[in-house]
């Protein structure tokens, strides 16, 4: 079933789109969710939790991209579940891992989040992410955005896991002095 016909079943409260979402994109969701989470049964709960949030958006919300849509959902929900679990101590997830490369990357001593809006912050990396080539794309999402593991990114891209990794740092430090050149960090 294409992602058009879910919506429909979605927009008109059948079930069968919850059943047919959970089908097509249940791993993918769930391999998100745990890469942030760490923890298979918390990330289950999120995917769920995501499946309501689906529900009750759509509609009114008629997304072009069903997979984006819902793994942006999915995300959030996981991210808040993985500050609640982490409020404390931090568990070592490769979702910390991957927030820690970034925020090395973003560090200018200042806090970022007070010297710009998140959205802006977020459009002028989608920008500099529009410079860059499919699989450096691809690369710096499946990293930053889905906490994939390198060798995860490694075995999907065909790659060494070292040039994976070198890759993400090269595109790391080609964030900051495009950061740096709008302004946003010293």
């Amino acid at each position: 079933m294409n992602d058009a016909e879910i919506i429909e079943l979605l927009w008109h409260r059948s079930e069968d789109g919850l059943s047919e979402l959970q089908k097509k994109y249940g791993k993918t969701l769930l391999r998100v969710a745990e890469n942030i989470l760490g923890s298979r049964p918390d990330a289950e709960e999120c995917v769920n939790d995501a499946y309501l949030a689906c529900w009750n958006t759509i509609p009114p919300e008629n997304p072009r991209e069903l997979l984006a849509y819902v793994c942006r959902i999915v995300r959030n929900v996981s991210v808040s579940r993985h500050r609640k679990n982490t409020a404390k101590k931090r568990r070592g997830t490769g979702y910390d891992r991957a927030l820690d490369e970034l925020e090395a990357t973003l560090d200018s001593g200042e806090n970022v989040e007070s010297a710009v809006s998140a959205e802006e912050l977020s459009r002028r990396i989608d920008s500099f992410l529009g410079r860059l080539d499919e699989t450096t794309r691809v690369m710096f999402v499946r990293r930053y955005y889905y906490s994939d593991s390198v060798s995860e990114i490694a075995k999907a891209t065909r790659q060494p896991g070292r040039a994976v990794s070198l890759r993400l740092f090269r595109t790391r430090e080609k964030l900051k002095e495009f950061l740096a050149e709008e302004g946003y960090i010293k």
